[in-house]
């Protein structure tokens, strides 16, 4: 074969291949039905798979090619390959029987809006680039705060607003930059080996994480200790002490983390108190309720949250139980100045009349990155396509599902509720028999149910993680799934028994 020159190509010797359109609208009509159709019937076989998937690291190399193909392939080869070696190597967060960290609630109409969203593919940087966008995002941020009953300083009316971030990791950061700037702004920049950061012993990574992005000396990160008496929250005089301390030694404390439902066990940190403590030291209080926030639009939880309105910022994650899809953070901040400040850039290419009017939000300067995706539409189908009735009796059903699940662990001696259950999440384990009065040997029963936990995730029936919360070692059941019923939490109550009697039995 001769070589390639232009004449060839504008000669259309290579149209077949080269000029594919990558975007043609009947294409795309007759292949979206195709996806549509494979993924409902992958929602209708989901309780068939493994949950936990099953595969040895580097599976995936050994089956797919070296490298990409030269010519298109048609779409339905891509799916059956989708069929015989992604879907072997995907954990189903979907699955009913996924009880593991917390639930991923997604729903049809979650899923509609991001096709939408997806659809219209704007980068909503600032409010020129797509009004809609941004004005869309304002209004569902002001819905969710008036359903939480945020403090009126934390909607755009009261002087505050609300913005979609991606993830918790990322409001943290955010919300903690501005604080840095503020402190440094008063003290001097040279003086950031002063800074110090506060949350406790349960508190989630992403802050130390923030911490470390944000230029704090890792040394000055504080995780305060919490204790089982208090069910493991922080607790005002905790984070007293450990602020008086720093400020002893010559630091400066500027943050604090403040948990409704940690990741370990669902503890709740005692907010009023924090609150006071970050007040009378000039502290940024940033409360996070990324998994238990949803839960708190319903009344009987609302008071998990009271004291929020001594604090700076809030969050809350509806991609975990709010039935929206990956990635969909809420974040409110009653001083969006400060964010501004922190995070802002204003190049000459990004200069508009809206931007300078000050009648407008430009939520590249509420985040980490410029670029930006239309959440907002997910929400919004959310809300309108459930309704706030619905949404709050779904989320009963799970506490519900999470109450009966702990019921019948009290019905049978081998086991115990470590620590008290608020919301949808039962933290227990098993007990080894035991002889007369003597104590549970801590070390053996955390093998135990270390040993516990792996065959039932193997099996592939039900999946649950664990957490160490004061050197124990509980199992985690996460009810909450978009699809779980009750008879999925009794057949996983079954499943927890037989693994029980058969570690019990080896010994």
């Amino acid at each position: 074969m001769g070589s390639l020159n232009t004449d060839d190509i504008l000669d259309g010797q290579f149209a077949g291949d080269c000029l594919q359109k990558p975007l043609d609208p009947d294409e795309f009509r007759r292949h979206g039905h195709m996806v549509v159709d494979f993924i409902a019937d992958y929602y209708k076989d989901i309780n068939k798979y493994p949950v936990r998937s099953q595969v040895e690291p580097g599976y995936l190399r050994k089956r797919l090619p070296e490298a990409a193909p030269n010519h298109p392939e048609p779409i339905t080869d891509i799916l059956r390959d989708v069929t015989n070696h992604i879907v072997p190597g995907i954990t189903h967060w979907m699955s009913p029987n996924y009880y593991a960290y917390f639930p991923s609630s997604g729903s049809t109409a979650a899923f509609l809006g991001e096709m939408l969203s997806t659809g219209f593919n704007v980068v909503g940087f600032n409010w020129m680039s797509s009004p809609a966008a941004t004005e869309l995002e304002s209004i569902v941020m002001d819905w969710l705060a008036k359903l939480l009953h945020l403090p009126s300083q934390f909607l755009f009316s009261g002087g505050g607003g609300g913005v979609l971030q991606g993830t918790t990791c990322e409001a943290i950061l955010c919300t903690l930059s501005a604080s840095r700037d503020q402190a440094l702004t008063r003290l001097g920049r040279n003086h950031i080996g002063r800074l110090a950061v506060y949350g406790s012993d349960q508190t989630h990574c992403a802050v130390q994480k923030a911490a470390q992005i944000a230029g704090i000396n890792p040394s000055n990160f504080r995780a305060v200790p919490t204790r089982r008496e208090d069910a493991f929250a922080l607790t005002g005089e905790s984070l007293r002490l450990s602020v008086e301390k720093d400020i002893a030694a010559g630091l400066t404390p500027i943050f604090v983390c403040a948990t409704v439902g940690t990741t370990s066990s669902t503890a709740v940190d005692r907010l009023l108190e924090i609150a006071d403590v970050a007040k009378e030291y000039g502290m940024w209080l940033h409360v996070d309720a990324a998994y238990a926030g949803s839960a708190c639009i319903c009344p009987e939880f609302r008071h998990f949250i009271d004291g929020v309105e001594g604090a700076d910022s809030f969050s809350f994650n509806a991609h975990k139980w709010f039935f929206n899809n990956l990635d969909c953070c809420c974040m409110w901040v009653k001083r969006p100045e400060a964010l501004v400040a922190a995070l802002s850039t204003n190049p000459e290419y990004l200069k508009n009349r809206a931007t300078e009017s000050r009648q407008v939000v430009d939520y590249k300067d509420w985040q980490i990155a410029l670029s930006r995706r239309f959440r907002a539409l997910k929400m919004w189908m959310v809300l309108r396509g459930y309704g706030v009735a619905n949404l709050r009796n779904y989320l009963r059903a799970h506490v519900r599902m999470a109450k009966l699940f702990e019921g019948l662990l009290r019905l049978d001696c081998r086991f115990e509720i470590v620590v008290p259950r608020y919301f949808s999440t039962v933290c227990f384990r098993l007990l080894p028999p035991r002889c007369g009065e003597r104590d549970v040997d801590e070390k053996r029963t955390n093998e135990l149910n270390q040993q516990m936990l792996e065959s039932m995730n193997a099996e592939g029936k039900v999946y649950m993680t664990h957490a160490v919360i004061g050197g124990v070692y509980v199992i985690r059941f996460a009810a909450g799934g978009t699809l779980t019923e009750e008879r999925h939490v009794r057949e996983a109550w079954a499943v927890v028994k037989e693994h029980a009697g058969k570690v019990m039995a080896s010994g």
